[in-house]
């Protein structure tokens, strides 16, 4: 018997909203730059305050072409609309440790009767070591197209961006790019991501247990831009602001990792992981379901939890005895996250705030 493939419509960004939001003044990175002479240092200058500063930043110019974008969200939507036992027969299952595949909306949240509005699929990387996962079937059906698309990704923005922060540290240009090296084995991921359309009287509810924010963990995330408002962060004021969503633009954020990289932990610490939440959106686009396509970019298993050796966090004091001292022995990434997990499934803790509480910094063997 023949399946018909998935059907996948074309889909298309809606209006953005018409309401004057207290909109979040971000940096707008160029990466059509980056191979301009003296482009990377200027960018990096750039790249500083955001990144130390505010946590988030806005990227252009970064070559990826708005069609295959489009296509990505395209993926997503159909996936989304298909039946239920479909997305089910990949599930994901975070408290077990377990990133990629589907998560549900069926947690009731708190004691407001109403249910999270949120689904996702989370896709890892082309390598090796996840050919052996089970793929949902419009993923099978695309795989090359979404392979391509994660390596484009990663080479054109994530890449370049980790190419910026170590010329911030004063580190060898590749040294953060070498540490999440896409062909090392890590759990980054691509998204795709559904809020599904509620009530005003529902999201009221529910923002009581959500309007505090989170941060993210792992490295660094990026967003498509989709139109629909509804992403917000703290401000290094303690205000909250909107995020504007940039047409062919794609809005970065420093994750929980990074912060640990360069010794965060501290009350003077360097790159900033910023909280932020997802709040209701505007009356204008309320009806609209927000449909979401995601990078996450994780440290890769090759990883020693420790202090980067950044001259210019040693300079500014950030950097102990302990921490340059290259014959403390540490665990690995890896190995932390296990312990992370095992944790978890012994009702410690959350995995989540878990990994946030006794994750160390990471630094990577494959410095050069």
């Amino acid at each position: 018997m023949t399946i018909d493939p998935v059907p996948v419509k074309p889909w298309t960004r809606p209006p953005p909203t018409t309401e004057d939001l207290d909109w979040a003044p971000l940096a707008k990175i160029d990466l059509s730059r980056f191979n301009e002479p003296g482009g990377k240092e200027a960018l990096a200058k750039q790249l500083y305050d955001a990144l130390t500063r505010v946590g988030f930043w806005v990227v252009v110019g970064h070559g990826i072409d708005d069609e295959r974008v489009l296509r990505q969200f395209s993926f997503g939507n159909a996936f989304f609309e298909q039946p239920l036992e479909e997305k089910r027969v990949f599930p994901c299952n975070f408290a077990l440790g377990e990133y990629f595949g589907y998560r549900e909306n069926e947690r009731w949240i708190g004691d407001t009767g109403v249910k999270d509005n949120i689904e996702m699929l989370n896709i890892p990387k082309a390598i090796p070591e996840w050919d052996h996962l089970p793929r949902h079937r419009i993923v099978r059906e695309n795989y090359e197209e979404i392979a391509s698309f994660h390596r484009e990704l990663f080479d054109k923005v994530a890449r370049k961006l980790f190419v910026l922060m170590s010329i911030i540290l004063d580190l060898p240009e590749n040294f953060l790019a070498n540490a999440h090296a896409y062909d090392k084995r890590s759990d980054d991921h691509l998204r795709y991501m559904i809020y599904n359309v509620r009530s005003q009287e529902e999201w009221d509810r529910a923002q009581v247990y959500t309007k505090g924010g989170h941060t993210d963990f792992g490295s660094l995330t990026l967003l498509f831009s989709q139109q629909v408002a509804g992403l917000q962060i703290r401000t290094p004021e303690g205000k909250w602001k909107w995020v504007k969503p940039v047409e062919g633009g794609i809005t970065c954020n420093a994750a929980d990792t990074l912060t640990f990289l360069t010794k965060a932990l501290t009350d003077a610490g360097f790159i900033k992981s910023t909280v932020h939440r997802v709040v209701t959106p505007p009356r204008d686009q309320i009806n609209i379901p927000r449909l979401g396509l995601l990078y996450f970019v994780r440290p890769g298993d090759s990883t020693i939890m420790k202090p980067v050796p950044s001259p210019l966090l040693d300079r500014l004091g950030l950097l102990t005895d302990e921490d340059k001292d290259p014959n403390i022995p540490a665990p690995t990434g890896t190995e932390k996250q296990e312990e992370v997990v095992e944790c978890n499934r012994a009702g410690q803790l959350g995995l989540e705030k878990m990994y946030i509480v006794s994750v160390a910094v990471l630094i990577s063997k494959y410095a050069t």
